[in-house]
């Protein structure tokens, strides 16, 4: 039996989620522009707003605050199942694109907020891809920088 997962409304949460047997699925610009595409479908559905992401070559991390009424579950189990389902079809594969249910950890201060927003915009440089988070598109600092998306938070919208 699985692990009841911790749940508390108004909270910013720390989510990750690791493809079936660690693959690298997410390595191409095409793959992940789409996990983007579905990002912003999912803010259409659903009302959040994320204040930092990154898509690496076999997992992803985001810290998500879900609207009123809003349940991170609901949220995260649409972007994961069409994200598969798309990814899949696109590429013609058959099978489990996830390893597992997502993580998630409740961030409960600032300051858990801002170190986990640099542990996810240093995660391209810790594994060797750029030499700096704002060179890296599939992360939120980059996007912040030269391309506006609608489910990304303002900055200062952190401190409240």
């Amino acid at each position: 039996m699985r692990r009841k997962r911790f749940l508390r409304a108004g909270s910013r949460y720390h989510v990750a989620a690791r493809t079936n047997n660690r693959e690298i699925l997410l390595e191409s610009d095409e793959a992940r522009a789409l996990f983007v595409s579905v990002l912003e479908r999912a803010h259409e559905k659903y009302r959040f707003s994320i204040d930092s992401f990154v898509i690496m070559g076999n997992h992803f991390h985001i810290i998500i605050l879900p609207g009123e009424g809003e349940s991170l579950s609901s949220i995260m189990q649409w972007i994961m199942s069409v994200f598969a389902r798309a990814y899949n079809r696109r590429y013609n594969r058959t099978g489990h694109f996830w390893g597992d249910r997502f993580a998630s950890w409740v961030l409960d201060s600032i300051r858990q907020i801002l170190r986990t927003i640099l542990y996810i915009e240093e995660n391209p440089v810790k594994a060797g891809l750029v030499d700096r988070s704002d060179v890296w598109i599939w992360g939120s600092l980059w996007h912040r920088r030269n391309r506006r998306l609608a489910f990304l938070s303002e900055p200062d919208s952190w401190l409240s």
